[in-house]
């Protein structure tokens, strides 16, 4: 089996089961994380985990299959990524936060597979690379874009243009990894990021998210007015009388699971 959703009750976790192509890009973990991300709007789940068997995340796209995909026209090539892109949108959409758990690398679309995750777990030991350029292409899945905003400049310049592989500790020291973990502690790690998440308040939580990823997008203006709305709904919830109430009195939130 390529890709599988495991129920974990609070959580979900995405297996990219493709280990003998090193986590390559497959028709199922599309459906996989298709399926994950509507089954995501359930109460009862509080995140998402991405994560790979064989001990490599993702190695992006086959390049057997771009070979293939050079016999069909222009438009038919777009529409082909267009499958991707779909997919990178609706991880955006999630309603939940998304961890990615990465061991060994991701390459490619398998870097922005990664990215498009709101936290990153990744072994000390693992490469991102975006060596597009040495096979004649273009980075996509919204890659270009999350570099953009995740790192200066010059260094997504390098990533992309020269294509070599950085270390995991490298992405963290420009603060976009969250955890470093041992070799083989990814997923582990990523699971004690989940139980935090588990016993926060999940509409808060989403609605953060959301405010986060629009201010990439907004003017400071609109931005401003996005957080007024945001924050005049969450006053009025349950969520924040549990969370005032709370902390005025001294203990610990349980928040409606």
């Amino acid at each position: 089996m390529n890709a599988r959703i495991e129920d974990r009750g609070d959580r979900l976790v995405i297996w990219n089961g493709n280990a003998a192509k090193r986590g390559a890009l497959t028709p199922e973990l599309y459906t996989a994380i298709s399926e994950a991300m509507q089954q995501a709007a359930e109460p009862r789940i509080r995140a998402v985990i991405l994560t790979s068997e064989g001990g490599f995340f993702c190695a992006g796209g086959d390049l057997n299959v771009l070979i293939e995909r050079r016999k069909l026209s222009e438009a038919e090539r777009r529409d082909k990524v267009d499958l991707l892109h779909d997919l990178v949108r609706a991880m955006r959409a999630c309603p939940v936060p998304l961890i990615a758990a990465i061991e060994g690398g991701a390459a490619g679309a398998g870097l922005s597979l990664a990215l498009a995750c709101d936290l990153l777990v990744a072994s000390k030991e693992a490469k991102f690379t975006a060596a597009y350029v040495k096979a004649g292409l273009v980075p996509d899945a919204g890659l270009t874009a999350s570099l953009a905003r995740m790192l200066p400049r010059p260094f997504a310049m390098e990533m992309c243009l020269m294509g070599r592989p950085v270390s995991a500790g490298r992405f963290a020291e420009l603060g976009a990894v969250n955890i470093l973990s041992q070799e083989g502690k990814a997923l582990e790690q990523a699971h004690a990021l989940a139980d935090t998440l588990a016993a926060g308040p999940r509409a808060a939580q989403g609605a953060i998210r959301a405010l986060i990823a629009a201010a990439y997008e907004n003017s400071e203006a609109d931005q401003l007015d996005a957080e007024r709305d945001a924050m005049a709904r969450a006053a009025g919830g349950d969520e924040a009388a549990e969370g005032i109430a709370a902390f005025l009195e001294k203990r610990k939130p349980e928040y409606r699971q």
